[in-house]
């Protein structure tokens, strides 16, 4: 091949590369685009849980996630559950004794780390101050559930979960009752397992709440000021549930104790849901939430957060 026409060829390659890249040219708005998140107008104060919309799921066994409580509010779970166990004057979190360290404490997980994000939530600048945002920036007013699970004593642990609510407290952050009121806050504390009912009940101020034993409200007079929100196992109301979901009879079920609550003020969860297999679960999902079913207890966040019409406007 003469040397002129491998100057030709070498030539027609450069210009083909050339117009290449120049086809590959980025449109100015999507420079933009791709370049915005370097750019100061980027953020604000309250971007912590930006674009997230909160929805009616409770974060079952939360403390056993890869990331306790931030998994559940990436999703915009509103309600998350920490099993406690006292030792000492510490409260330290785990599903059973084996699995406690020194490490994760009810503080270390959750308190701590709400009041982190409240921090950010609720910035003191001069455009703002004094101000009381929820976690999520979205829904500003929506409350966080903050369940405890006290697997120890509950007489004792009581005294201890109160004391370790302080840093919460000192910013006014809890939902509160006084005088027979309740005033919500941007987190709400509700005791369960062994939380002992006489002794929250008999409290007319305080800023934490008793998980309501569904079956039985009316029976114990159970109130909106004691009770949020109450729960059962639902196979406790339903009987045994097959794999093709709720029959009518169970719905039927739900429904009642559903009315009777929701006729108190109170809110309604149920527990141990069929996990498996798949379809059941979340055809028993959707039937619970047609039925009035306020939080949906899941083990599957993401799942969860993907089935249709569960926002907490919902």
């Amino acid at each position: 091949m003469k040397f002129t026409t491998l100057l030709t060829l070498a030539a027609a390659a450069l210009v083909s590369a050339e117009y290449s890249q120049s086809s590959k040219h980025v449109p100015g708005i999507q420079h933009v685009l791709e370049n915005w998140n370097k750019s100061p107008l980027a953020s604000y104060p309250t971007d912590f849980t930006r674009g997230i919309i909160p929805k009616r799921l409770h974060s079952h066994n939360d403390y056993w996630r890869d990331v306790p409580l931030y998994s559940a509010l990436s999703v915009g779970a509103i309600s998350v559950e920490a099993d406690v166990w006292l030792y000492g004057d510490t409260l330290y979190i785990g599903h059973d004794t084996s699995s406690l360290t020194p490490a994760r404490t009810f503080s270390s997980l959750y308190i701590d780390p709400i009041v982190s994000i409240l921090e950010k939530a609720n910035p003191n600048h001069r455009f703002a101050h004094d101000t009381k945002n929820g976690v999520f920036d979205t829904s500003v007013g929506q409350t966080l559930y903050l369940w405890v699970d006290m697997k120890t004593s509950g007489p004792e642990t009581l005294p201890a979960m109160i004391k370790a609510l302080e840093p919460l407290r000192q910013k006014g952050l809890l939902t509160t009752l006084e005088d027979g009121v309740v005033k919500q806050g941007p987190v709400t504390v509700i005791g369960t397992g062994n939380t002992p009912m006489d002794l929250v009940q008999k409290e007319t101020k305080r800023d934490y709440f008793f998980d309501g034993p569904l079956k039985t409200l009316k029976e114990q007079n159970v109130t909106k000021e004691l009770s949020p929100i109450a729960s059962a196992q639902l196979s406790a109301v339903t009987g045994e549930v097959g794999v093709d979901g709720l029959t009518a009879t169970q719905i039927d079920a739900v429904k009642a104790v559903v009315a009777e609550a929701n006729g108190r003020g109170i809110e309604v969860r149920f527990w141990d849901l069929p996990g498996w297999p798949i379809s059941t679960r979340n055809k028993i999902w959707l039937q619970l939430f047609e039925a009035g079913v306020y939080l949906l207890n899941v083990d599957d966040l993401e799942a969860g957060a993907g089935l249709g019409g569960i926002g907490a406007e919902w």
